[in-house]
């Protein structure tokens, strides 16, 4: 268990879900499902038992340290990787290889975002530990294949060859469908949801940099007397905003050969819109989910309703919106609107 490793992405700003979470606190830093967890939180306690929390490193922006120590205060800081700016998730992810690599070049490697949700925790151990084996003895960038319940158009997907393999060589990556294409994915039966997390070994996946993405794979490797030292901080500041901005998925995955997809089921969802939300949280028997001790419906259906517990707030009539107040700011928004919501955060 010790040559596992966890990269957490923990840099996003979460702007789909404003006004509850803002660019000072994003999402992942928030209990939007109201469990009592953050999300960051709960991505670290799904792998307890399968990475040691001492080989769990994040990668997040300078402006989010003080939460992290506030919020996962059993992570040293030399396990935080401060970004000096945003630049996409491949150099995010080689940063951290290069790093864990240092200290244990046997290293093997699940990455994950900090803001997914997954219900079924069992099975999700079940296949990662299945996926650590599996990369543990061969040269493969394995990726988490979600199998699709509808003909989903707002993620992407990835086409694996058919076959009956647990692991399926991937054919290529697609971009999010129309409603027709996602209907004819979902009847051939061999694609899946890209959920975005990935397993390799450290020396695999820092192959596939020096190949497919040299420039920044040099960067790293420059900086490797540098890494767990006083001077760590001071070389990121310098060379991290000399990487190319671009993320793994078109840097590497959608390039090299030798990558793999694991088809999974264990309720997934990247909890990307209002919407999603919604339908992941517990509702009532009017399909209302509710976060605030204090709200009162009449005649309401359909909604997702996000209030501090000391706030009371009575509702009549509303069938489909998203209500949320947080940060000084009161929202009411129709659910099939919420792609304005960047709109309204914009001109508030």
């Amino acid at each position: 268990m010790n040559n596992n490793y966890l990269i957490i992405m923990a840099g996003g700003i979460g702007s789909r879900f404003w006004p509850m979470s803002t660019p000072e606190t994003p999402k992942q830093f928030l209990d939007i499902l109201g469990t009592g967890q953050t999300m960051i939180q709960q991505t670290i306690k799904r792998l307890h038992g399968i990475v040691p929390i001492e080989n769990v490193f994040i990668v997040t922006s300078k402006n989010y340290k003080s939460i992290i120590n506030e919020q996962l205060p059993e992570v040293k800081d030399e396990q935080i990787l401060l970004e000096p700016c945003m630049r996409n998730t491949a150099p995010c992810i080689a940063y951290a290889t290069y790093k864990i690599y240092k200290r244990n070049p046997q290293a093997n490697i699940v990455v994950a975002p900090s803001d997914h949700l997954i219900t079924d925790e069992t099975e999700f151990r079940r296949v990662v530990n299945k996926g650590l084996e599996f990369v543990a003895s061969n040269d493969v960038l394995l990726t988490l294949g979600i199998a699709p319940h509808r003909p989903e158009t707002g993620y992407g997907y990835i086409h694996a060859i058919s076959g009956n393999d647990t692991f399926r060589k991937v054919e290529a990556f697609k971009e999010k469908p129309n409603r027709a294409t996602a209907e004819k994915y979902l009847a051939e039966g061999n694609y899946f949801w890209n959920a975005g997390i990935f397993l390799w070994s450290a020396a695999s996946i820092m192959k596939a940099f020096q190949q497919h993405l040299p420039a920044v794979a040099g960067i790293f490797k420059a900086g490797t007397d540098k890494y767990f030292t006083v001077g760590e901080q001071a070389f990121i500041d310098e060379e991290f905003p000399k990487c190319e901005n671009i993320s793994v998925d078109y840097g590497i995955m959608e390039h090299a050969e030798n990558i793999y997809v694991l088809p999974a089921d264990f309720g997934w969802s990247d909890l990307g819109t209002w919407g999603s939300l919604w339908e992941k949280r517990t509702r009532d028997e009017q399909g209302n989910s509710v976060v605030g001790s204090e709200v009162q419906l009449y005649d309401c259906q359909n909604n997702i309703v996000t209030v501090a517990d000391n706030r009371k707030v009575v509702l009549q009539g509303l069938d489909d919106y998203i209500v949320t107040e947080a940060n000084g700011v009161f929202m009411v928004c129709k659910k099939s609107e919420e792609q304005r919501i960047k709109e309204f955060q914009k001109n508030c």
